[in-house]
């Protein structure tokens, strides 16, 4: 049980409504997690408003479910894990590719490269050398790439965080951790 209200789109006020409107648009239903955001009109608009940038990102939908399922399963955040696996599924996906991203591997090394780098980046609280940004490079990523890569572990730190302290209720086929 959520230990935050899960907010009715039918019920949200003012502030919240059209947001979780846009939401539901996107996916059919309001899944739980933007519920429980809703809670902060602010934060959904920081949460929704982060999607919306990276969906134009430079790193495309399937790269970025990677990452997402690397962090949620660094993090054990079954909520995150569960939505990024179905989300990756949509992206073009198998569940072989999805699993490995879990323990940050890839066929291709130079999104194992990035994969790893993400997970360092979770596991060393950001703190990584100077080395680890140069290695990408030479795996051929930009540092557009490599900005944006951090300001994605960041976002999924945030929904992980929410779904984990939260306790959010999992409204996607969950899916077990591999780390």
């Amino acid at each position: 049980m959520s230990r935050v209200p899960l907010i009715e789109p039918a019920e949200a006020g003012a502030r919240v409504a059209p947001q979780l409107s846009r939401i539901e648009s996107a996916f059919g239903a309001v899944p739980n997690m933007f519920r429980a955001v809703a809670n902060s009109p602010a934060a959904l608009q920081s949460m929704w408003g982060a999607f919306g940038a990276f969906s134009t990102g430079s790193l495309g939908a399937a790269l970025t479910e990677q990452i997402a399922v690397a962090v949620a399963d660094r993090n054990r955040c079954r909520y995150c894990l569960a939505a990024h696996t179905a989300l990756g599924g949509k992206a073009g996906l198998d569940e072989p590719a999805l699993a490995a991203a879990q323990q940050a591997r890839a066929d291709d090394p130079r999104i194992q490269a990035l994969l790893e780098f993400v997970v360092a980046l979770v596991e060393n609280r950001g703190e990584i050398d100077a080395g680890a940004v140069q290695a990408l490079r030479e795996h051929g990523w930009t540092d557009e790439q490599i900005v944006e890569t951090i300001a994605q572990v960041a976002l999924n730190l945030f929904t992980n965080y929410i779904n984990i302290a939260l306790e959010v209720p999992v409204d996607f086929p969950e899916v077990p951790f591999r780390t």
